[in-house]
């Protein structure tokens, strides 16, 4: 991978830090069916661009026998990582652009790196997002906004956009309805106060943070896991884009959660918060074409053995072979 920089045509005097690899041209080349793809890395809000690095040494490892994609290309959002911070936000408010924002910026840096780099129009690609945590609702958005130009999309865990984390995990014990009675075996009214206190100071919309990324309208945008369905690939007439979806490790994101910074007891995150999200990550499986059903706890979703929620962190090379499996899929698959 290279590392470059790169400012926007539409927002001068800010640059983002990107990283990109463009396989040497080949004899072959014409018979390459991934020829038109270009793999995109979408990060979330704590890891930036270079936690990539591993898992796709990894898949250049695993596929220097086989079909590569035209590009590959990871990058720091504005105000994340390197790059510099966005220079549209509102210098009086610690909240600056919203998921929208990101994805516009988004479209235009494809733009830009499809014509700097591939001499060709960002329309005549087929984009594949490799996302963790946030980065797959912004993918979602993303083929929304332009629809045909997704033909796959890996989620890692993905960020539950619906949800508030607090009042939609757990009960309010100053509600009127609150019955302790009705509470798990082992666990305490003042357990579940413990709880909403860490998840609302750490995972609440209204949390700011360095990005100042906004997400306090994401609900709004994507009230829904298992829709709007992305569009299909290249028009009307496509296939739907293949989604794989990867949820954590239940034991594993239970223990993080403890040991961490988060302090929630595992007893917490396995009555409340795993559940909800196992059930969030079965709705993304109908959002395109699925995977087969790979796991009978998770169904269509895959579980990301001994990994928490950042699995290219915990797993690179589990991720590296999602990758390469999803790019061998696509490769048989006519859009």
């Amino acid at each position: 991978m290279e590392d470059q920089t790169i400012s926007l045509t539409t927002k001068s005097g800010a640059s983002l830090k990107i990283s990109t690899f463009f396989p040497p041209p080949s004899k072959e080349e014409q018979n390459n069916p991934l020829k038109h793809t270009l793999l995109v890395f979408l990060n979330g809000l704590i890891l930036p661009r270079s936690l990539w690095a591993e898992s796709i040494y990894h898949l250049l490892s695993l596929r220097a026998s086989s079909h590569l994609p035209a590009g590959i290309i990871t990058y720091d959002r504005y105000g994340q990582g390197d790059s510099d911070p966005d220079p549209s936000d509102p210098p009086d408010t610690p909240y600056g652009h919203d998921a929208l924002t990101i994805i516009t910026d988004l479209h235009q840096l494809l733009t830009q790196v499809s014509h700097q780099f591939l001499k060709r129009r960002l329309e005549s690609l087929e984009l594949v997002f490799v996302a963790n945590s946030i980065g797959c609702p912004l993918a979602r958005l993303y083929a929304a906004r332009y629809p045909g130009s997704v033909a796959g999309v890996l989620c890692l865990d993905s960020m539950m956009a619906n949800s508030d984390f607090v009042d939609s995990l757990f009960p309010d014990p100053d509600d009127a309805a609150f019955e302790s009675g009705k509470l798990p075996p082992g666990i305490s009214v003042e357990d579940i106060r413990f709880a909403r206190e860490r998840f609302r100071a750490f995972f609440h919309p209204s949390v700011t943070n360095p990005e100042r990324f906004d997400r306090r309208n994401m609900a709004k945008l994507l009230p829904r896991a298992h829709g709007p369905v992305l569009p299909p690939v290249g028009g009307t007439q496509g296939r739907r884009p293949r989604v794989v979806v990867v949820g954590h490790d239940a034991v594993e994101f239970a223990r993080q959660s403890e040991e961490g910074s988060l302090a929630v007891p595992k007893r917490i995150t396995n009555a409340y918060v795993d559940p909800a999200w196992s059930e969030y990550n079965k709705g993304l499986t109908q959002l395109g074409e699925s995977q087969d059903r790979t796991s009978p706890e998770g169904g269509n979703v895959k579980i990301a053995k001994g990994c928490g929620h950042f699995i290219q962190k915990d797993d690179p090379v589990f991720v590296a072979r999602e990758i390469s499996t999803l790019l061998d899929y696509l490769s048989r698959t006519p859009s």
